[in-house]
């Protein structure tokens, strides 16, 4: 999944992007109001989490901003303005969720999955397509109940794989969903992955449409 942070502060940022990015998310950071709603019409993004005290253009402009466009993407605020105006203003507004600093970055990660699950029509973490059994929350995955073991860039591409379930997603697709912004991607890290996903969950978990791309099985 990819995410764009909007922060102006940068340590909270690098600590927050070097976390997500252990877990295996995706993450863009940008500094300021106005460069998140440029990122936002360029990218396609699975979340945002935004500041509010922001240099250019208000978190608030930016949230009115994503809405009036008709963006319905999950929003997260991350703020340090605890006041309950604020969090009226800001859920108001359209943000999906409201957290205020300092936070735990384990609270984070599953506020996110929680939007990710609500976004998808879900309630139940866990995923069952055929033979796998997938729990977003605890970033597992069996097969025949049998407990698999998957690097972050694996569950990455997996997790991307059924997010959309039944959709075919092109090899381009996959990268701007399990790399962010000055990450290096090998001209054939998808390849790599899928193969070793394949390996270790079954030949035919994720099938190659030719010409298109991959999509996973349900068979």
């Amino acid at each position: 999944m990819r995410i764009l942070l909007v922060e102006d502060d940068r340590m909270i940022a690098e600590g927050v992007r070097k976390a997500l990015r252990a877990d295996g998310w995706a993450a863009d950071w940008v500094a300021d109001g106005a460069a998140a709603i440029s990122a936002l019409a360029l990218e396609q993004y699975d979340m945002v989490l935004l500041d509010l005290g922001l240099p250019k253009r208000d978190g608030l402009d930016v949230l009115r901003h994503l809405r009036a466009a008709g963006q319905r993407l999950p929003v997260m605020i991350v703020t340090a303005r605890d006041a309950v105006a604020d969090r009226i203003k800001g859920l108001d507004a359209g943000a999906d969720d409201y957290l205020v600093k300092p936070f735990d970055l384990d609270e984070l990660a599953a506020r996110m999955r929680a939007l990710l699950r609500r976004q998808a029509g879900r309630s139940d973490p866990a995923i069952r397509i055929g033979r796998l059994s997938i729990d977003l929350a605890a970033r597992a995955v069996a097969v025949d109940g049998v407990a698999v073991a998957l690097s972050a860039r694996e569950f990455a591409l997996l997790e991307a794989l059924i997010a959309r379930p039944g959709a075919v997603l092109s090899k381009a697709q996959l990268e701007e969903r399990i790399y962010g912004w000055g990450e290096e991607i090998g001209s054939n890290a998808v390849e790599v992955y899928v193969h070793a996903l394949r390996k270790k969950l079954g030949a035919d978990v994720i099938r190659t449409v030719r010409g298109l791309g991959y999509v996973v099985s349900a068979s």
